[in-house]
């Protein structure tokens, strides 16, 4: 294992393929070659820990695409000496799989065991999932599933307690610029780019070295009589789009932030997320009904004007459409950011929810039931009613409670914006109630 952890030392020209890509020339040819992954590959790491030990346990690769997950598997079994099998789940079936353990049997009968990596292992249905069980079991194969998506929600739970989940990361700035480094190296001349150029194109990689790589390759195929400036390089290269499916993991991470920055009086960061998930191709209606729920879950009565913004700004988008009705979403937005915050209103509706379901259905106090008929007036409906309006103050404190059940407080209104008011408001009421003194209406 002594070069487990060496620096990086490229392929000699004369062994490459003269057509072979980029990516496939500069793959790492041991695991200290990988960029960006040290957290699980360096000596510390539990991928580092297994190698040194010579023992392998089946684990699942989550990661962003172009983070190194299959390059990592491929340096594993060689690192401990594993046949090495790939399949993946798009293109395979059942047969695949049969056929891969059926190998694996007869190539452990001769001592030489198998690590099966499946790639996009998240698109095997459940029950191919559990075809897997019986070999890792009994160490027929040793698994190693790659996933771009959470595997707490694509992967069966009797898969996820047989191995172990190791989190890639997306590739810093500083990983990336190694990558090209290393690429330069290899093609044994700099890339024809102005250093602003150069950052701006790791930048645009958004964290994926396979996507780096290609672009790279692009500039190194062409002739350009001087370097490029991001304006240039902008001009010349394709601009990498977002990662974003709108029934995944990523699309509940983005509306999570912008919830949270919003929540947290954030309006930069909260028109950042909003942006991300627009440019992405969001359903801009989706996020006005989240921005709509946040004004009476996190806004409520500190600034009852909230809710009105927000559902202005659904008229507004379904008057002009995108891309100017936008503005009025990034209006409703800033407009929450920056408003002050209660979930006063969002508590006292759970509590009188729960409350409602536990009482079932107790009568309200006679005085207050309507009695349109002489029977129900004979029997006490409406009796002793006082009518507010001509009580002092506008308040006449009665009970509005079934006689079964004691008054409760659901509703408890904060300091902030104009709850502050509505506190004071509902204090003076229940001095009105407690027999206080009786100073006029608020």
């Amino acid at each position: 294992m002594a070069d487990l952890f060496a620096t990086f030392d490229p392929p000699a020209r004369e062994t490459i393929a003269e057509n072979a890509p980029l990516a496939d020339r500069l793959r790492p040819r041991t695991l200290g070659d990988v960029v960006g992954q040290e957290h699980i590959t360096g000596p510390e790491g539990a991928i580092g820990r297994m190698v040194a030990a010579g023992r392998l346990s089946s684990m699942i690769l989550w990661g962003p695409p172009g983070t190194g997950k299959t390059t990592i598997a491929r340096l594993l079994a060689d690192a401990v000496d594993l046949r090495f099998v790939a399949i993946s789940a798009v293109f395979s079936g059942v047969a695949d799989l049969k056929k891969a353990f059926a190998e694996a049997r007869e190539h452990a009968k001769i001592g030489k065991r198998t690590l099966l990596f499946v790639d996009e292992i998240h698109r095997f249905n459940r029950a191919q999932q559990d075809g897997f069980l019986p070999y890792v079991e009994d160490g027929t194969v040793t698994l190693v599933g790659a996933t771009t998506e959470n595997p707490s929600f694509e992967l069966n739970a009797a898969v996820l307690s047989r191995a172990q989940v190791l989190i890639l990361h997306r590739l810093d700035a500083a990983a990336l610029g190694k990558l090209l480094d290393r690429a330069e190296e290899v093609e044994e001349r700099p890339l024809p780019l102005t250093l602003e150029a150069r950052e701006a194109m790791i930048a645009q990689a958004d964290g994926d070295g396979r996507f780096l790589l290609n672009q790279a390759e692009t500039l190194f195929s062409v002739d350009l009589p001087e370097p490029l400036d991001p304006a240039g390089l902008s001009a010349f290269l394709q601009r990498r789009v977002a990662v974003y499916d709108k029934d995944r993991e990523g699309h509940y991470n983005l509306i999570s932030a912008l919830h949270k920055s919003m929540r947290g009086s954030d309006p930069q960061a909260s028109l950042y997320y909003l942006a991300r998930m627009l440019t992405a191709g969001e359903e801009p209606l989706y996020l006005l009904r989240r921005i709509t729920r946040f004004a009476s879950e996190d806004i409520g009565l500190a600034d009852s004007n909230a809710l009105v913004v927000c559902l202005a700004a659904k008229d507004a988008y379904d008057f002009l459409g995108s891309p100017e009705g936008e503005v009025a979403i990034a209006q409703a937005c800033l407009y929450c950011a920056t408003a002050p915050k209660s979930n006063a209103v969002y508590v006292a509706q759970k509590a009188a929810w729960r409350s409602a379901k536990e009482t079932g259905s107790l009568m309200p106090p006679q005085n207050i039931l309507n009695a349109p008929t002489r029977l129900m007036k004979d029997i006490g409906y409406g009796k002793g009613y006082a009518y507010d309006h001509d009580a002092e103050g506008g308040f006449s404190g009665s009970n509005y409670w079934p006689e079964e059940m004691s008054p409760q407080t659901f509703y408890e209104p904060t300091d902030r914006g104009m709850e502050k008011r509505i506190a004071e408001r509902m204090a003076w009421w229940q001095e009105m109630k407690d027999g206080g003194a009786r100073d006029g209406g608020r």
